[in-house]
């Protein structure tokens, strides 16, 4: 049985299974890069673990470019093998490869130029500053590679292989829990070690992301197909825009959360940052199980079997609504002990690292809605709505709940501003969410069932 003949027959609840599986290992391996920064940082002292944090908006960038540019290309590339269009996948697929090594390029040439004044327009107190700017400067170093292997990666999930992109993502994990504490400690390069762990280790998976793209009828690489058109461009702003503005509007959610927790010391920005980790954890959970989702709908899309569609959107909904449930009640009850795992020797951390733990934790289940909503859309061409709902969280409630909410109630403000913005952010993302599931009930599939959805092309068009 052929790809095209899995993706558009087989029970879609297997093929959501099967495909998530892999996305979720990848999802939760790349969390784990900055998990062990904190964690092996940890040791160093609260000023180490505050300055790593201070980096995650920069990392969030970087990720935000290598997702834009390999869900604009897996978007167009699902659709296009569902529709049987091989070439079109592989110009689109070299040309966004590419492009993603450029725009690394800029970034590390940036990163290397400007760690000083990007750590403090980040949040970094005088305190923190050096460390902070050692980090950034040696994780720029290493964009361009962070970038084209999250770009690879994408490809071969849209594809509906992503147990290629689970290998070569797992062994720069792999890697990276060597190498830190070897060049943290051993060479005693302290935050600079973590951050040339994480550049060498993504460089590592690179390749082997690279390599996995000749085997297992994945769409090639090559220089013959690529093609700086103006219509492949426009389709990866298309697709990749809603995860640019989702990765890049949160690095701009971290920035403002740290910038106001700054005045409150050194301890409230090192518990914001392990907090953080931790449930970017959980939601990598979440991202990654959605990510299953989305070679399904692009190409039963592109096949025109939208009723399976539907059918795939409920399961994943229901799913991952029940596992961040059990997630968030877990994580509430052994908040103090997480956060200890980190910094035990720091009373006041693991106390504020709890709070912000727990807060963030009651309205992690909404996120199911807003995330896989967001995939919905996103991968059947409705961008503009797409992208609104990837501002929404971090840019059109988020930032500005920070501001007002830590101006009027202090630190409590700051700790209660993510869960108001998620729910506020739910609010906005069921209608969105109706409305892409809505149809008119036009399709057959090839059981002969009756469609659920009217999702014509014409009806994509934002």
């Amino acid at each position: 049985m052929d790809k095209y003949q899995q993706m558009t027959t087989q029970p879609v609840e297997r093929l959501v299974l099967r495909l998530a599986f892999p996305t979720v290992t990848i999802m939760l391996i790349s969390s784990l890069y900055n998990m062990a920064d904190t964690y092996f940082v940890g040791k160093l002292g609260t000023v180490s673990v505050a300055a790593v944090g201070i980096a995650v908006s920069f990392m969030a960038v970087i990720q935000a470019v290598g997702f834009f540019f390999g869900q604009g290309a897996g978007n167009h590339i699902s659709r296009a093998l569902g529709a049987r269009q091989h070439e079109s996948a592989q110009q689109m697929a070299s040309t966004a490869l590419v492009c993603a090594g450029i725009a690394g390029l800029g970034i590390a040439v940036a990163g290397a130029l400007f760690a000083e004044q990007i750590a403090l327009l980040l949040g970094a107190t005088p305190t923190i500053l050096a460390d902070a700017a050692d980090y950034l400067r040696c994780v720029a170093l290493g964009a361009p590679f962070i970038c084209m292997s999250l770009m690879l990666n994408n490809i071969l999930r849209f594809q509906g292989n992503a147990f290629y992109g689970m290998i070569g993502m797992v062994s720069g994990a792999v890697f990276n829990c060597v190498l830190d504490p070897l060049l943290i400690y051993g060479f005693n390069m302290g935050v600079k070690g973590a951050a040339g762990a994480t550049a060498i280790s993504q460089t590592v998976g690179f390749v082997l992301l690279l390599v996995g793209c000749r085997h297992g009828g994945n769409v090639s690489i090559s220089l013959n197909a690529l093609r700086f058109s103006g219509a492949f461009f426009a389709e990866i702003v298309r697709g990749g825009l809603p995860s640019l503005l989702r990765q890049g509007i949160a690095s701009i959610g971290v920035l403002v959360l740290n910038r106001a927790a700054a005045p409150f010391g050194d301890a409230a920005l090192a518990a914001i940052a392990i907090a953080n980790r931790i449930v970017l954890l959980c939601g990598s959970a979440l991202i990654g199980f959605g990510q299953g989702f989305q070679p399904v709908c692009g190409f039963n899309f592109g096949a025109k079997k939208y009723s399976r569609v539907r059918r795939a959107f409920w399961f994943c909904l229901l799913v991952a609504i029940g596992v961040l449930v059990l997630l968030s009640t877990l994580g509430s009850l052994f908040a103090p002990r997480i956060i200890a795992l980190f910094r035990a020797d720091d009373a006041e951390v693991v106390r504020l690292g709890a709070a912000f733990l727990r807060y963030q934790f009651l309205s992690l289940p909404l996120t199911a809605v807003i995330i896989l909503t967001n995939m919905l859309l996103q991968t059947t061409r409705k961008s503009i709505r797409a992208s609104i709902l990837s501002a929404a969280r971090q840019g059109l409630t988020l930032i500005p709940l920070a501001l007002i909410l830590s101006s009027q109630l202090g630190l409590f403000g700051l700790q209660i501003a993510t869960p108001i913005a998620d729910c506020v952010t739910f609010l906005i993302a069921v209608p969105l969410m109706v409305s892409g599931l809505k149809g008119k009930n036009d399709d057959t599939d090839t059981d002969g069932s009756a469609g659920d959805l009217d999702l014509r092309q014409s009806d994509f068009e934002a």
